[in-house]
């Protein structure tokens, strides 16, 4: 285990602020580290003032706000943007290799300038080492770094294995790569390409001739070639089809930001999956290449995937063309590794195994249902958020809080007034004797401590004695990562000597406040809510003329900052190449780019790594705080490996259709990525929702592995008690999801072991269907529940795909009716009767679902009688399987793992492992059964 302190602590500001309704809720953002902009000087605040909480009166100084403009960076033009932009391919030589030496395993290569230096967006590095290495069965690694490497230079340009983990040769590779399906090609005609073959098919997956390769210090960049209307998955994190297209530029830095569609936000995960179908011809069984979205229904085709991870932390953009992908990064070196698949979980296996790690393995209780909000203003208010939910009949596992709780939004300490330890205590043992959970917010960006304040605390390496602290005051059960981007709210410096205004007013209105008053709602509000739309409409309108600039539709040109390289140096504030940052400026809303951490490593070289780090120092802290139990993490910011430490959610989102349309691809994406355990906040957390999204919002995230509600202060509420519509949906969808929790236990256990999926595509499990491709309004829960959610406003039918059912030899049964659907055109878009309330679910023909009774709790679930569903195949058969433990410990004692199996009208169970487990079988529900029953025997006995 590596330090992770020296990465973490670099003392910046707090995160999302309350209105300041109280003394302890009033914020700032005082950031050491500065990027050269003029500081801004804030006035001392001494005089106070005196405010009745509650019958208790309490002075506090008036709360500074920070000017607006100390949070507006340079203005920029992305490079892709920009017309006068230079042409790297155009203007630089490329390389030549040289001295190529054959290894055991591969080749090494010494690769040198080609012609002059262009330095077209930083400087031309003359000398990389290339290195080959086929590392596996399926695995070959190409990395090309600079030559000449030392302390001047290394951690510009050298990711420490430390931080990410690097893929490396398999202790049997001598043997094991003797099969591997890749082959590397390179060549010097005209400049040093390199090409990767499918030795099986021919086909290339990847290759930069015709390119040349651009390594600066500054700026890398090299292209492939793709075919027509490829088929390209992952380079997260956007908001973005599930499918990327050819017309997209993916860019990758972690931004603090409300989740724009399509722009770069918090996490970055440079890999990519390529599905490539083919059409075989019966006669002769040739394969030929479908460059179309066009698909034969009698026609028969085959699908061979493969991975390409580019293990950099650097920003960057990957631009997807008709034609091609472009890599272009700021810096580091190129670190590709090919996944030689041919199927996705061979792929993302693979992946996980060699690179990322294994997701983490959650404790039962993470499964049940979660509720949050950013308003929940004290103890009383949680424990009536709680008695709603009992009182209306709907499960809660787990109560949240947001940065309400915090004294001055400081980490690790309570509010003394409104959530004091005391009454915690309290709210918190009868909590955990109802078998429920407490999860709070914990900012990893802390703000710098204000000295003439003694009870401010400093940043430094005491995280774990933190947790471990405060876990000794208010037992909490998990810990919610937020703002680890990292963010800030200042460029550079909030103003030189101001550190004693700590905390004061961040540089935005929040949301509530006068002028941010939330008046939006969701698509089609208007169409189901005509009145109560138009007065928010108005109202809107009337907030936004009041609290106008004037600056509105300004025809004055831009005067963009350009910077042109130094030879030899770095700007790493305002970098000569300009990514489509969705924020700008590279400092906006986030560290400088100069700040220097502990270990002498700039913030440019590492700051995409803040959010997989402060995972890691926040598992470590949980096992001290909890030991021997399973931490539970949700990070916002993560990287390449952050599902070994935690899950994620998807951010602020907005109550929209749209967003929850999309939060199915990002769902889809992050089983790619190896974190499995992702949810968005339910409902939507920006602007109001209304109880029609909400209604359908409830049942789809029910099917999510995290599943949370939570939105924004100010807004409405949206627990699913507030509707009674809302309510009957959300027990309706809960009931199922409460029986189904064995079944998504044991996927995690196969994830948490095997690296195999929990959310799938159906393109992932019908491979061999290019209809499937682009298919993102239906998952596979695992492989056996096919899941068909409303996704638009007003509908009260939807239309699904019934993978290979209509004559090709799959059958699928209504979860509710438990009747088989009848499909008769295989591929057909079938129109599905979906009410409001709800949400067709099918269990897929062969496979056996093991279930519980629900409860109002998981605690109890577990200790109901079992059941088991077997939907057999049109052969019928079925198989299934069930993983049990104590559902808590890191380290288990026992376990028991059963393996099912129904063929020749009877259904067997196989058990192996000593945990035991008194609760009965109850129910055993056989689907597909086509002839009358006359008798039926258990265990041998009728």
């Amino acid at each position: 285990m590596f330090s992770y302190y020296s990465f973490i602590f670099i003392a910046f500001q707090l995160s999302r602020f309350t209105c300041g309704q109280s003394p302890d809720k009033d914020t700032t953002s005082i950031q050491s580290a500065g990027s050269g902009q003029t500081a801004v000087p804030l006035p001392s605040q001494t005089n106070s003032d005196v405010v009745i909480i509650d019958g208790t009166s309490s002075s506090f100084r008036p709360i500074f706000t920070v000017p607006s403009d100390v949070d507006t960076g340079a203005t920029l033009i992305p490079n892709i943007n920009d017309p006068e932009a230079k042409d790297a391919q155009t203007l630089c030589p490329g390389y030549n290799a040289t001295n190529v030496q054959r290894t055991a395993l591969g080749l090494t290569a010494i690769l040198t300038l080609a012609g002059s230096a262009c330095n077209v967006y930083g400087t031309d590095i003359e000398t990389l080492n290339l290195t080959v290495e086929y590392q596996s069965a399926d695995r070959l690694a190409v990395r090309i770094v600079p030559s000449y490497l030392d302390a001047s230079n290394s951690s510009q340009h050298i990711l420490p294995t430390e931080f990410v983990h690097q893929p490396t040769i398999d202790t049997n590779a001598g043997m094991s790569t003797l099969t591997n399906d890749l082959s590397f090609v390179w060549s010097n005609d005209p400049t040093f390409s390199f090409s990767v073959y499918r030795k099986s098919t021919g086909d290339t997956l990847f290759s930069t001739e015709g390119t040349k390769l651009v390594f600066e210090n500054q700026f890398i960049e090299f292209t492939s070639a793709l075919p027509s209307n490829y088929n390209l998955y992952g380079l997260g994190e956007t908001i973005h089809a599930l499918r990327l297209g050819n017309n997209f530029t993916k860019t990758m830095w972690a931004a603090d930001i409300g989740d724009p569609i399509d722009y770069n936000i918090y996490g970055t995960h440079p890999f990519y999956l390529d599905t490539r179908y083919y059409k075989v011809d019966d006669a002769t069984g040739n394969l030929t290449l479908v460059t179309s979205n066009e698909t034969e229904a009698t026609a028969d085709y085959i699908a061979y995937s493969h991975g390409v991870y580019n293990r950099n932390a650097h920003a960057q953009e990957i631009l997807l063309r008709p034609t091609n992908i472009t890599w272009r990064l700021l810096g580091g070196s190129i670190d590709l590794y090919f996944y030689a698949g041919p199927t996705q979980p061979d792929v993302t296996t693979a992946f996980q195994t060699s690179a990322i790690g294994l997701p983490a393995m959650q404790q039962y209780f993470t499964f049940g249902y979660h509720q949050c909000r950013w308003g929940y203003t004290n103890w009383s208010q949680l424990q009536e958020v709680v008695d709603n939910h009992e009182r209306f009949g709907i499960p809660l596992e787990n109560i949240w809080t947001d940065i309400d709780y915090m004294n001055q939004y400081r980490d690790f300490e309570n509010n003394a007034v409104t959530f004091d330890y005391g009454t915690g205590e309290s709210f918190l043992s009868g909590l955990h004797a109802g078998g429920r959970h407490y999860i709070p917010i914990i900012d990893s960006a802390i703000y710098v401590p204000n000295p003439e304040n003694a009870s401010d605390a400093g940043a430094g390496p005491w995280w774990t004695n933190e947790m471990v602290t405060w876990h000794n005051k208010i037992a909490y059960d998990g810990a919610w990562i937020d703002m680890s981007e990292v963010a800030s709210f200042c460029i550079g410096s909030c103003g030189t000597g101001n550190i004693t205004l700590n905390p004061v007013h961040p540089p935005f209105k929040l949301p509530g406040e006068p002028g941010a008053v939330i008046y939006s709602y969701p698509e089609g509000f208007n169409l189901t809510n005509a009145t109560e739309a138009a007065a928010a409409a108005s109202a809107s309108s009337s907030q936004a003329a009041a609290f106008s600039t004037g600056d509105a539709g300004s025809s004055t040109t831009p005067t963009y900052l350009r910077t042109t390289p130094t030879p030899g140096a770095r700007d790493i504030n305002y970098p000569p190449y300009v990514i489509n940052n969705v924020q700008g400026d590279l400092a906006t809303h986030a560290a400088s780019p100069n700040a220097t951490h502990a270990d002498g490593r700039e913030e440019y070289d590492v700051h995409n790594l803040y959010g997989l780090q402060i995972l890691n120092a926040t598992y470590n802290a949980l096992l001290a705080a909890i030991p021997g139990k399973r931490p539970f993490i949700i990070g916002r910011s993560t990287f390449s490996g952050a599902g070994k430490y935690a899950g994620h959610w998807g951010g602020d989102n907005t109550s929209l259709w749209a967003y929850m349309y999309f939060s199915i691809s990002q769902a889809l994406s992050f089983s790619l990525f190896g974190i499995p355990m992702f949810g968005v906040d339910t409902c939507g957390f920006n602007g109001n929702t209304d109880e029609e999204l909400c209604n359908r919002w409830m049942q789809l995230s029910a099917f999510f592995p995290f599943y949370r509600n939570h939105n924004t202060l100010s807004a409405i509420p949206q627990e699913p008690y507030v509707w009674a519509s809302v309510a009957e949906a959300s027990r309706t969808a809960m009931n199922i999801r409460y029986s189904i929790l064995p079944y998504m236990y044991t996927l995690f256990y196969l994830a948490h072991n095997t690296g195999s999926t929990v959310m799938r595509a159906l393109a992932w499990e019908f491979p061999n269907d290019p209809s499937l491709a682009a298919a993102e309004t239906q998952f596979f829960l695992g492989p056996a529940l096919l899941i068909t959610p409303v996704l638009a406003q007003g509908a009260s039918t939807v239309n699904g795909v019934f993978p290979n059912a209509g004559g090709k030899g799959q059958v699928y049964y209504d979860w509710y009716t438990l009747s088989p659907v009848n499909i008769s055109t295989p591929g057909a878009n079938i129109t599905i009767d979906a009410p409001l309330g709800h949400i067709p679910v099918y269990i897929r023909g062969g496979y056996v679902i093991p279930t519980q009774e629900p409860a109002m709790v998981t605690r109890d679930a577990r200790r109901n009688p079992w059941g088991v569903i077997a939907g057999l195949s049109l052969e019928g058969t079925a198989t299934g399987n069930l993983y049990v433990d104590d559902g808590e410990s890191l380290v288990q004692e026992e376990v028991l793992f059963v393996e099912f199996t129904a063929s020749q009208n009877a259904l067997y169970a196989s058990a192996r492992g000593n945990y035991n487990d008194t609760n009965p079988l109850a129910n055993v529900t056989i689907l597909g059964v086509e002839e009358s029953v006359s008798n039926i025997t258990f265990n041998g006995e009728s």
